[in-house]
């Protein structure tokens, strides 16, 4: 995992120190969803619904995975580079990442849209990296 460098900038209204206390315990957070509906020994299926203003606590991805959005909407997500992106989703939106050995990225998923947001992630076993939960 990545530790902060000096060009990290965690300023600005998005960034409180609640956040980044729970930025340095989400870096072995491994629950990347709000739950798991489907596990074999090939992939772990998580859903991800998250209501306007909830959020997806800072988590870890370490595991080769790729997302879909199900429905649309906005999100929020801080990263553990300092980085605040805003993003507007569209029903089918998918995003494959895949993650080298010792790679991995830290961020959180908060709606800030008006209506429910949801997401199917599954993460890949047999990645580079361990998987963390």
């Amino acid at each position: 995992m990545t530790p902060h460098t000096p060009a990290q900038d965690f300023s600005g209204p998005h960034w409180t120190p609640e956040l980044l206390t729970e930025l340095e315990q989400g870096r072995s957070n491994g629950r990347v969803g709000s739950r798991i509906v489907s596990e074999s020994d090939r992939v772990r299926v998580w859903l991800i619904e998250l209501q306007p203003g909830e959020r997806l606590p800072f988590h870890t991805h370490v595991q080769d995975y790729f997302w879909t959005a199900t429905t649309p909407g906005r999100a929020r997500s801080r990263y553990a580079d300092g980085r605040v992106a805003e993003v507007t989703y569209d029903l089918g939106d998918t995003r494959h990442f895949s993650f080298g050995k010792g790679e991995s990225m830290t961020h959180d998923l908060e709606n800030i849209g008006d209506s429910v947001l949801c997401f199917t992630t599954v993460e890949f076993f047999g990645s580079a990296n361990p998987p963390l939960l």
